[in-house]
């Protein structure tokens, strides 16, 4: 790999060598390298759409890495990526994309990830996005994300995209068992005329599941945002979706939660708010020594962590 591609790979997935455990790591189209363990085993689908991520009922505190990374202006692909996790189960799963586009040409990638956790399995999922480059050539990304979650499986997903990213769209669905938990957490920022949308659909099917969706996201420049929330609530179940978002100069920011019940033991609850960095904030830290700029800033760098 040459050194745009390992710096998009520390990037996205916060590797300065080659990870411990198992790894499938795609660069310009082709897998660059490959590990499994014996507990993680990954496999190229037959047709050559993607992998399949099996990992053994019973495994703990392993962690899997499938970073993806784009340095050649003008490629454009889509993965197909089915992870397998077994009962019992605590691993770590980190994923995301980088793209360095100096050319003219559109450089994108699309994304699908499906995630079949068994029961009782506890997974944590990072997927970070990041674009560089001086080109004309825009950088795509839009990843969808599948989650069907057994019996008392629990499931953390920390979706990230902080900069470089022209235009994203992110879909996000998740079917929940009983005593099943999803926690999201989305942090987002735009700016230039950047759009990036995001759809989160949530069916809480058996008794006792939960979710809880968060979106904080700053809106930067001309740049656009959309984010819509659904939870279902088909059983007793408690669901929770929130977007926390700053608005900046001409951007533009649309909030969309939506909760149903379709029983009379669900427990919904949806908050969304919009706003810009109030002045009193600024000026204190400006107090301090810093400039606008910097205090500005700051405060979006807090309000993202």
């Amino acid at each position: 790999m040459d050194q745009i591609q390992k710096t998009l790979l520390e990037e996205v997935a916060g590797l300065h060598e080659v990870p411990a455990g198992a790894y499938n790591i795609r660069a310009n189209g082709k897998m660059a390298a490959r590990n499994t363990t014996a507990h993680i085993d990954i496999v190229s689908k037959e047709d050559g759409t993607g992998i399949d991520i099996h990992i053994q009922p019973g495994t703990k505190k392993e962690s899997v890495h499938i970073p993806v990374v784009l340095s050649q202006s003008g490629l454009t692909e889509m993965v197909y990526n089915d992870f397998y996790i077994g009962e019992d189960s605590d691993v770590t799963i980190v994923a995301g994309c980088g793209i360095h586009n100096g050319g003219d040409k559109d450089s994108k990638h699309d994304g699908i990830h499906r995630f079949f956790v068994g029961k009782n399995a506890k997974v944590r999922y990072v997927e970070k996005h990041y674009g560089s480059g001086d080109g004309r050539g825009k950088r795509i990304m839009n990843p969808g994300t599948e989650v069907h979650m057994a019996e008392n499986s629990y499931m953390e997903m920390e979706m990230v995209q902080i900069r470089g990213v022209d235009s994203t769209v992110r879909t996000t669905t998740a079917d929940l068992d009983a005593g099943a938990k999803l926690v999201i957490r989305e942090r987002l920022l735009t700016h230039g005329t950047q759009t990036a949308k995001s759809e989160y659909v949530v069916n809480l099917n058996g008794e006792d599941s939960s979710a809880n969706v968060v979106s904080r996201s700053v809106a930067k420049e001309e740049s656009y945002q959309l984010f819509v929330s659904k939870i279902n609530g088909n059983a007793k179940c408690a669901g929770h979706t929130e977007c926390d978002a700053i608005i900046m100069d001409q951007a533009r920011i649309s909030a969309v939660p939506e909760i149903t019940a379709n029983s009379t033991e669900a427990a919904l609850i949806h908050e969304a708010a919009i706003g810009k960095i109030a002045g009193e904030q600024i000026i204190k830290l400006m107090t301090l020594g810093l400039t606008e700029e910097e205090a500005e800033a700051q405060i979006v760098n807090g309000f993202l962590k």
